[in-house]
């Protein structure tokens, strides 16, 4: 981690991510996409999603989360800051000259080789079946589908670890404490997502808060009742309901709100609630 001199009120608190292990090189080119800003606004220009708006400006890298090129050696180019992730990313280049982004793990250099196959060594950023992994195993970038590409894990310091093989599914015990089935047949690639400082990050001030496209948020116990449930009163009141209800009335904390989902069979154990 990085802290900044208090040479001010907003750098009294800062501190980042030491980038010191990351490449000094622009974006690959190809591999980057235009990324058009919603202000949290649908197609007909209603906020559905409060408190986004403004921000920098980004473009997205084109990021490869599957496993296109089996059994062929990529050597890693360069390790880079993706604005668009907590983790960094790594380019890699194919023997015929294609390059790809990916998640990089804790632990890749420039330099080093990944391989993506049906069975690999048990190496940081190789990528293969669950089936062929050993229990006890970190994996991350988890597919839920064979062939669909990494859905699950992968966030900055994030890993799942593998708890048995049973049959045809894969036991996996995620960073939320869930216990979740997965097929056998999916792959995942070993190793931990890079950036694991990134929780202890502090933003120091209002102004680096904005620059993410975050807007305030202001509490509903301050409004007005026509602003919100819990407005009103005189002073500082309660919210003087039986129980939360979010701003549109409908109720909150400790209501379910996940819905049914295909995949809910295979959950064995559901995540333990925070204390």
């Amino acid at each position: 981690m990085k802290k900044y001199k208090k040479t001010s009120p907003g750098r009294r608190h800062g501190q980042i991510v030491d980038y010191s292990v990351l490449t000094k090189k622009k974006p690959e080119k190809r591999l980057l996409l235009p990324l058009r800003k919603t202000g949290g606004r649908n197609f007909s220009g209603k906020i559905t999603v409060r408190h986004k708006g403004g921000g920098a400006k980004r473009l997205y890298r084109i990021m490869e989360f599957g496993q296109k090129k089996l059994g062929e050696k990529a050597k890693v180019l360069a390790l880079e800051y993706d604005p668009n992730r907590t983790a960094f990313i790594a380019l890699i280049q194919y023997a015929d000259g294609e390059k790809k982004y990916i998640l990089a793990p804790q632990g890749l250099k420039t330099g080093d080789e990944i391989l993506f196959d049906e069975k690999v060594p048990l190496k940081n950023g190789n990528r293969m079946r669950l089936k062929n992994i050993p229990v006890g195993m970190n994996v991350y970038n988890i597919e839920l589908e064979p062939g669909k590409g990494g859905k699950l894990v992968r966030g900055a310091g994030t890993a799942a670890q593998i708890i048995a093989q049973e049959d045809k599914y894969t036991l996996l015990k995620f960073p939320s404490t869930e216990l979740r089935k997965v097929p056998s047949e999916c792959f995942a690639s070993i190793g931990v997502v890079s950036n694991p400082e990134h929780r202890f990050m502090k933003l120091g001030k209002a102004g680096r808060s904005r620059l993410l496209g975050r807007r305030p948020a202001v509490r509903g116990l301050v409004m007005n009742p026509c602003d919100h449930p819990h407005g009103g009163g005189e002073g500082r009141t309660g919210i003087g309901l039986k129980h939360p209800k979010t701003p549109w009335g409908k109720p909150a904390l400790g209501v379910k709100t996940r819905n049914k989902k295909k995949s809910n069979k295979l959950i064995v154990k559901r995540r333990s609630k925070r204390k």
